[in-house]
């Protein structure tokens, strides 16, 4: 019962004779019901036959053996009455195959350096530091991205808060330039006239709007006054010119 779970072809398996020790029955008796319920037992994978010698007082003689999968051990004992010895073998055989897979699993993931050739080791060696330079230069890229990204997300999230107009003054600070160093590149790409006030196209366009007030003035009257107001719309676009500017 020592070697109740033994690999074959990557593949925890048993024996019919293991079977046949662990719940104490002949193993003619074990291998009949394989062979009567034969359809049963190949639903979970073919079921392989091996003839093994084994040591009798009469000398060497031959039996035939079944090689079994989990599916197929567990299988066979529901064929066998669910007596205290069956019942006890049954938990023994689970958990040797539970086991069994666990250290399948283990040793498929980490194959121990010790199996390894040397040529194994320094091709493994080779990869993993091809992997560390790929990763390496993933990093580089992305923060080359990230920098070159900075400024135009430190724009848009100001164009965020912004409200749907503002002032000329405000763009400007935005802008990173003065109020008079905006107006002048406002008249020079034809956004506002010499008196500073939007013309009608900029406005329809979307790009400018006007602030209307009203003062007194001591000698002419009531008089109107146009202030300029960049839109979140205008404000973007003035972005891009400034920085070609």
């Amino acid at each position: 019962m020592n070697n109740l779970i033994q690999v074959v072809n990557n593949q925890a398996t048993t024996t019919s004779l293991a079977i046949a020790e662990g719940v104490q029955r002949p193993h003619a008796s074990v291998i009949k019901i394989i062979r009567q319920h034969n359809d049963d037992f190949e639903a979970f994978g073919r079921v392989r036959f091996e003839i093994q010698p084994f040591e009798t007082a009469g000398g060497t003689q031959q039996r035939e053996v079944a090689i079994l999968n989990e599916h197929q051990a567990t299988t066979l004992i529901t064929f066998m009455r669910n007596i205290g010895v069956v019942k006890e073998f049954k938990k023994r055989l689970v958990k040797a195959f539970f086991e069994m897979r666990d250290e399948l699993t283990q040793q498929r993931q980490a194959p121990s350096v010790e199996n390894l050739s040397r040529l194994e080791i320094l091709q493994l060696a080779v990869q993993s530091e091809e992997e560390r330079l790929q990763l390496e230069q993933e990093k580089h890229q992305l923060e080359h991205q990230i920098k070159e990204e900075a400024p135009r997300v430190a724009f848009a999230k100001q164009v965020e808060i912004a409200p749907d107009a503002i002032s000329v003054a405000q763009t400007a600070k935005i802008l990173g330039t003065g109020q008079r160093r905006l107006f002048a590149f406002l008249r020079q790409i034809g956004w506002v006239s010499r008196r500073n006030e939007p013309y009608q196209a900029k406005i329809e366009a979307g790009c400018l709007d006007v602030k209307l007030s009203k003062w007194e003035h001591p000698d002419h009257g009531l008089q109107q006054s146009v202030t300029a107001l960049v839109t979140g719309k205008g404000l973007t676009k003035l972005q891009r010119l400034w920085n070609q500017h």
